[in-house]
């Protein structure tokens, strides 16, 4: 029997693994984590998975569980091919890899559809996704679906079935070196030790978890970014793979950076999850240490902005920033900001509010709200659930949605700085999810998917793009390595 040996332990290795498996391969996943911190970055998500799908049919087809009474008081709307690619386009200013834009989109439903037919369940993405608007749920921003229990749960049924198939994981294996014979690859060396394989799927991230790395492509400060997720992707799988002449390819100075809370720890906390986000800031305003605000919170729904606003709290004063919200809108804000461990001041009055902000300039902070407030339309109507065009007029830096004033009292401010989630540049890869070496041919029995693979990502990242990309391309890797293999 053929071997295809995985690199990483998340989503998309998993996915690979399984695929793999379903070919006849046989198939051993390495993991370098323990089993307790295994899972990749993927373990850290929410769940959320962006797909293409044309109404409610094709929704329960991958969510049977949707009762009658959700669907009835459930608008789920369309999410096209064309709303796919146009947000893919837009958001990276349309440098993303056509070829690797038509595989993600056109594999992403048909994806979902496989991960269920082996025992994922989905569900919509409640809350985080959807507003209820006079009696009615009304999802936003093309996304969706969730896996069920979120990225935990999402790892676990997954491991759950690899290994019900039959495939070997081994935890607390790094893999450190790839094997190559003529040219093809052979095996991996692993912890001093050689593994045969026929063929290697590379899905063990990008460099985030590295500060060294971070500071050299992303630039100076990234080193003290703190982490989002798994503190295990260092870069080893795009190292290994360069090391025998793979191409890099992306946008190495760009990374998926969010408002993450300010005292969140150094890499990221299993057991609180992605809640150390903070991605409500449409809803309010969001000012630096010197009181002021820095960007248009209401430019476009959250998850089209949440990836690249990040970066922009780590350009200012002390890298920090402070949220903003009346009581207006308190009812609103997603579920992160009721977690215990969140860096919430809270005060009846502005002036009480800019007090207990000590690290922010409390006279240009309340010029600023006031300046805000005066912009604001009062005239107009509020709706959270689809851009409504409630903007401010005469303001350097406009709110274009959702622009409501700062004014009924609790007022409450949560501190953020950024976190970074994954790095864009990575390795060249085609859409059969081959490496592609620096000569622009494919490297004989090498793959890789997830994070690690250049060229989806740039500036910016549609969410729940990342878990959808490397079911896509893990599924496609595991099932051209076991065939490359039998052949």
């Amino acid at each position: 029997m053929t071997r295809v040996v995985v690199v990483g332990g998340g989503n998309a290795a998993l996915c690979a693994a399984i695929s793999a498996r379903e070919q006849g391969a046989e198939v051993v996943l390495l993991e370098r984590a323990s089993y307790d911190l295994r899972g990749g970055n993927s373990r850290f998500t929410a769940g959320a998975m962006r797909t293409v799908y044309d109404g409610i049919d094709d929704l329960k087809k991958i969510m049977p569980d949707l009762t009658q009474s959700e669907i009835e008081r459930t608008e789920f709307g369309t999410y096209t091919r064309e709303d796919f690619y146009d947000d893919l386009g837009r958001v990276t200013h349309y440098r993303i890899d056509p070829d690797l834009a038509e595989t993600l989109v056109e594999e992403s439903y048909g994806t979902l559809a496989w991960m269920r037919k082996h025992g994922i369940r989905f569900l919509p993405l409640y809350g985080r996704q959807s507003f209820e608007v006079e009696g009615t749920v009304r999802f936003w921003g093309g996304l969706t679906v969730e896996a069920w229990g979120g990225g935990p749960g999402l790892v676990d049924g997954l491991t759950e079935i690899a290994e019900k198939i039959g495939v070997s994981i081994q935890y607390q294996a790094r893999a450190t070196r790839l094997l190559t014979d003529s040219g093809s690859i052979c095996g991996v060396e692993v912890d001093g030790a050689l593994v045969a394989a026929d063929a290697v799927v590379l899905a063990c991230g990008g460099f985030e978890s590295n500060p060294a790395w971070r500071t050299r492509y992303l630039g100076p400060g990234w080193d003290l970014a703190p982490v989002r997720g798994t503190r295990f992707n260092t870069g080893d799988g795009i190292k290994m793979a360069t090391e025998i002449g793979a191409a890099t390819r992306g946008h190495w100075s760009g990374c998926h950076a969010v408002s993450w809370d300010l005292n969140a720890p150094e890499f990221g906390d299993l057991e609180v999850g992605d809640n150390f986000q903070k991605h409500s800031y449409p809803l309010g305003i969001m000012v630096n240490a010197l009181g002021q605000r820095f960007v248009d919170e209401g430019a476009d729904f959250r998850n089209y902005t949440y990836a690249r606003y990040g970066r922009e709290v780590l350009k200012q004063p002390g890298q920090f920033a402070y949220q903003i919200f009346d009581q207006k809108v308190q009812h609103l804000l997603r579920d992160e900001y009721r977690i215990k461990q969140v860096t919430r001041i809270k005060a009846d009055t502005l002036s009480g509010l800019a007090q207990r902000m000590e690290t922010v300039d409390t006279e240009n902070f309340l010029k600023s709200v006031s300046a805000y407030n005066a912009a604001c339309n009062v005239e107009a109507s509020f709706d959270p659930s689809v851009k409504d065009g409630l903007c401010t007029q005469g303001l350097s830096i406009p709110k274009s949605n959702w622009a409501n004033p700062i004014d009924t009292p609790p007022f409450e401010a949560y501190g953020v700085t950024c976190g970074i989630t994954f790095t864009f540049g990575g390795l060249h890869v085609d859409p059969e999810a081959r490496v592609i070496d620096e000569a622009g041919s494919p490297i004989q029995g090498l793959y890789a998917a997830g994070e690690i693979v250049g060229g989806l990502f740039y500036f910016n990242y549609p969410g729940g793009t990342g878990l959808t990309s490397g079911s896509v391309f893990g599924r496609l890797a595991g099932s051209n390595a076991a065939n490359q293999s039998n052949s």
